[in-house]
């Protein structure tokens, strides 16, 4: 094969450098047992075609620059079918399964070979009849382009014929006219110089205090995960939104705030008030629906392939004794917060401070920067659209659809898809730390408190 090559975007050079290295772990629950006698063709046909990086390498030329680089790709290397004594309960397999991820989730890609790879775990868990996970190094794209690239390999079950439809999105109108806009410039630039500057020495300075989700260690990022995933309705999500005039965002937020406050509490209770900050993972494309794989790696396409994301540092509220009552002020403080957090500038900002320190240091003294932003935060949270309608992987239903990402230098990840009228969190926490398991059920336990609380707000309010 002629050496094709093509240079690796600012971004996919931070996420895998000596300083960083961040993958991402999907996971499709099959409904039925898993035939993988038709893998090889898959991967072949379907799923190397997608992008060039599939069958790259990450190279540096003679200039010093990160290159992708084509190769023969070996298929066998890539695929992974772990073996596990048959007959065991559901129960036994979950534990294979959280041992497992564990493993691969330590395991770093070898230079060698393009950067993903499958694991088909073949064995009956409490959710599913079997998994496949796919691990693929952040590098060769976002979560929304490699989602996008994950949706191309699949069908829809009822009729493979037609299209996925994902749920509406509300986009910013253009049409705010110039006097509703002036009025806001004062506040958009005190947000903005305030935001930037706190965001700097966040990722500098300022680190979280250390508590029951925040180990605060060197090298946390090399240790064990454990994984726990729950499932909430969007019914229910919508009516707590109805109710409060708050987004999707803000309810989960919220819940995701409530619910680790509480957990914290019990194992320690100073740290309830303890500063703690999460980084918000932001999606920057201008259109949030996903384009067909044809036109996203399109030269001139509007969503594009690659990287492009941004962090929000996003306060968590502390928990007050009036709080465990008033479980909707969470809500409420994650939407002022977050509300806040739009109207400024300092992502922008932040993007051009990161652009300067690659011209003056090189894109290692960036990773670096994005680490100990990462590092200084005591959790990342980041979501997905994904499909309405059930999904299909060669004639295999898929009932259960999650992922997680790899590498940060934190002890908690919180990663958040919508699919089949669900949103499905996933917590991926530091094993021997944090109980994974605990921390859900604080989770669960906050959103039912929320869910509660704002159907009696409703009830509660006087009839015309």
């Amino acid at each position: 094969m002629d050496e094709l090559k093509e240079p690796v975007s600012p971004t996919g050079q931070y996420l895998n450098s000596s300083a960083l290295s961040l993958s991402l772990l999907c996971f499709l629950e099959s409904e039925i047992p898993i035939d993988d006698s038709q893998t090889t063709s898959l991967l072949k046909d379907v799923f190397l075609p997608i992008n060039s990086r599939f069958s790259s390498i990450m190279v540096v030329d003679e200039n010093g620059e990160k290159q992708w680089k084509r190769v023969e790709v070996r298929l066998e290397d890539h695929v992974n079918v772990p073996i596990f004594p048959a007959g065991l309960s559901p129960e036994s397999y979950d534990n294979y399964l959280d041992e497992y991820i564990s493993k691969i989730g330590m395991e770093a890609f070898a230079k060698s070979r393009p950067l993903w790879e499958i694991h088909i775990f073949k064995y009956p868990t409490t959710t599913a009849a079997g998994v496949l996970i796919f691990k693929l190094h952040h590098s060769l794209g976002d979560g929304f382009s490699l989602m996008g690239a994950l949706l191309s390999c699949l069908q829809r079950a009822d009729d493979p014929s037609l299209p996925l439809t994902f749920p509406s999105v509300r986009l910013l109108s253009n049409n705010t006219s110039l006097m509703k806009i002036l009025p806001k410039i004062f506040s958009v630039v005190f947000n903005t110089v305030s935001d930037f500057c706190w965001s700097v020495r966040k990722s500098t300075v300022l680190e979280d205090d250390k508590t029951p989700i925040r180990s605060g260690d060197d090298g946390v990022e090399f240790r064990p995960i454990s994984m726990a995933t729950m499932g909430f309705s969007l019914d229910h999500i919508k009516q707590i939104k109805a109710n409060l005039g708050a987004t999707l965002n803000d309810v989960i937020t919220g819940a995701i705030f409530l619910g680790s406050r509480l957990y914290m509490q019990e194992k320690s209770k100073e740290s309830s008030k303890a500063q703690s900050t999460a980084l918000v993972l932001l999606n920057t494309r201008i259109f949030r629906s996903y384009e067909s794989v044809e036109d996203m790696v399109k030269p001139n396409a509007k969503t594009r392939w690659g990287n492009h994301f941004a962090f929000l540092h996003v306060a968590m509220p502390p928990l007050a004794e009036a709080s465990s009552t008033n479980p909707l002020e969470f809500v409420f403080r994650a939407q002022q917060i977050i509300n806040v957090k739009k109207n400024s500038l300092a992502v922008f900002l932040t993007g051009q401070l990161l652009k300067i320190l690659k011209k003056l240091r090189g894109p290692e003294a960036v990773a670096k920067y994005i680490h100990n932003t990462l590092k200084n935060s005591s959790m990342g949270i980041t979501n997905l659209i994904g499909p309405i309608e059930k999904l299909s992987l060669a004639n295999h239903p898929i009932r259960g659809l999650y992922f997680t990402v790899l590498g940060a230098p934190q002890s908690i990840c919180i990663a958040i898809v919508s699919y089949m009228g669900e949103l499905r969190v996933a917590v991926g926490a530091e094993k021997d730390f944090i109980d994974a398991k605990k921390l859900k059920s604080y989770i669960e336990k906050a959103f039912q408190m929320i869910f509660k609380a704002a159907c009696q707000k409703t009830d509660q309010q006087p009839k015309e």
